[in-house]
């Protein structure tokens, strides 16, 4: 039996009582869950078995899937659910684990990271996009795609003016350098400041600092791109949601 504690990312209903799961361990990494029997009226497993949920678990590890023996709630997380705003962007948090962590690969710093982000999103009211662009310039970080932002990424000098971002060498570069990627975008000094202080601020410290509405949505489209550049999708499911929110 292994002994773990775990995030629910996705549960998909397999036959008519039991559930498969994919949960983010602490000590496994993401990992294929049989619950059976969870669907069922009086299981014990339901409530350790919802998106979101953060648990306690007891594994059984077989061919396919790790088997569900016991789970016990840490923190359900179930107000996510009262709040559209917190929902969505709940969604788009465990989409994203999801679909960029290999699994059974350790990641213990993107598991802090997924059970802080939740933790915070669960009692936010406002601030919803700046706390999503910080969490997606920590997340990408975390898994191997830290912006290069200080400096120019090709030549390693201080930009002053016309500062561009590049998917392809993985963050800004300067005006002599701009060849080095005809596809780059121009950037403005306020997203240029806004990505160096959202990166390394603390969730806590973020009602301190203000960015404006049209930054952040530049901010967000632009990780966006880069996310999927580096772990090759095309797309995020809940990021369409995510668009339908910023629309209204």
């Amino acid at each position: 039996m292994i002994k773990t504690e775990g995030i629910v990312l996705s549960e998909m209903r397999f036959k008519d009582t039991s559930k498969i799961l994919n949960i983010y361990t602490k000590n496994l990494g993401k990992i294929p869950v049989m619950a059976k029997g969870a669907y069922k009226a009086n299981s014990r497993l339901m409530g350790s078995t919802q998106v979101f949920s953060y648990n306690e678990y007891i594994l059984k590890k077989g061919q396919t899937f790790y088997y569900l023996n016991q789970g016990n709630i840490i923190e359900s997380f179930y107000n996510m659910r009262e709040n559209v705003e917190r929902f969505v962007y709940g969604s788009y948090i465990l989409e994203l684990i999801e679909k960029s962590s290999p699994e059974e690969e350790e990641n213990l710093t993107l598991f802090l990271l997924l059970e802080k982000s939740l933790k915070i999103l669960s009692e936010l009211n406002d601030g919803f996009l700046k706390f999503i662009v910080a969490f997606q310039l920590k997340f990408v970080s975390f898994i191997g795609y830290k912006p290069h932002l200080n400096t120019c990424v090709s030549c390693n000098k201080t930009p002053i003016s016309d500062i561009r971002w590049s998917n392809i060498e993985g963050g800004i570069i300067c005006s002599s350098c701009f060849s080095k990627d005809m596809s780059s975008i121009y950037i403005n000094k306020h997203i240029y400041k806004a990505m160096i202080e959202l990166l390394y601020i603390p969730f806590e410290e973020l009602e301190n600092i203000n960015i404006s509405l049209k930054t952040l949505k530049s901010m967000q489209s632009l990780l966006e791109r880069y996310i999927l550049f580096n772990i090759d999708r095309k797309e995020f499911n809940s990021f369409k949601m995510i668009d339908m929110i910023l629309e209204n």
